[in-house]
């Protein structure tokens, strides 16, 4: 796949790029995707949530009352998890959510991804470019600049730029990552991929 290369002003500058069809021009894998996906949702998750139970509720393990004969059900203590203030039955305990993906099926999800863009004609293909100093204004006209303000976009450097980075955080919607940093989840969340000519060479090598 052919793209025209933009400089940061909008403009088309005369040139073209070829983004590589084992990344940007396979049939998506929809399985992968839904794995990687998965793992790196179950990865944000801390895990740390936790109810008591019966046997940790503070408070007297006296016998309410005898067990037959009142005409009422065996309750026990007043633990007892029908009661207000008594331990929770099945409650969650602390547990780790991640699961593992093996390495080519998340690079396969990756490309995936990718592809899934290129097809949709959601790439956007610029010059390499910084800022002097942090500054949101100058970033936001860039992403005005080539028409994707307004479509969640995900801006690829080949490596992290704090300058860049800065500039952008504020921007609702907006995205900014290093090659290195992409992954699934991230590709798929946004609604056009800004590459800088720089980061393709840095994706061949990432998803080789």
């Amino acid at each position: 796949m052919r793209l025209e290369i933009y400089n940061i002003q909008g403009e088309s500058t005369g040139r073209t790029v070829e983004l590589p069809d084992e990344i940007f021009g396979i049939e998506p894998h929809e399985h992968s995707v839904w794995l990687d996906v998965k793992r790196y949702l179950n990865a944000q998750r801390q895990g740390t949530h936790k109810s008591k139970e019966r046997s940790e509720i503070s408070g007297s393990t006296r016998k309410l009352h005898r067990q037959k004969g009142t005409g009422g059900s065996r309750k026990g203590d007043i633990n007892n998890p029908l009661f207000r203030g008594g331990g929770r039955i099945f409650g969650p305990r602390p547990r780790n959510y991640d699961i593992h993906v093996n390495a080519k099926v998340k690079q396969l999800a990756r490309r995936s991804a990718l592809s899934a863009k290129a097809k949709s004609g959601s790439i956007v293909v610029v010059e390499d470019f910084t800022l002097e100093k942090p500054r949101t204004k100058d970033f936001l006209a860039i992403l005005n600049a080539l028409q994707v303000a307004d479509k969640k976009p995900l801006t690829v450097l080949p490596d992290y730029n704090k300058t860049l980075y800065l500039s952008c955080r504020n921007i609702p919607k907006a995205d900014i990552a290093p090659a290195q940093d992409l992954n699934t989840y991230r590709i798929l969340r946004a609604g056009t991929i800004v590459l800088t000519e720089s980061a393709i060479e840095k994706l061949k090598i990432i998803c080789e």
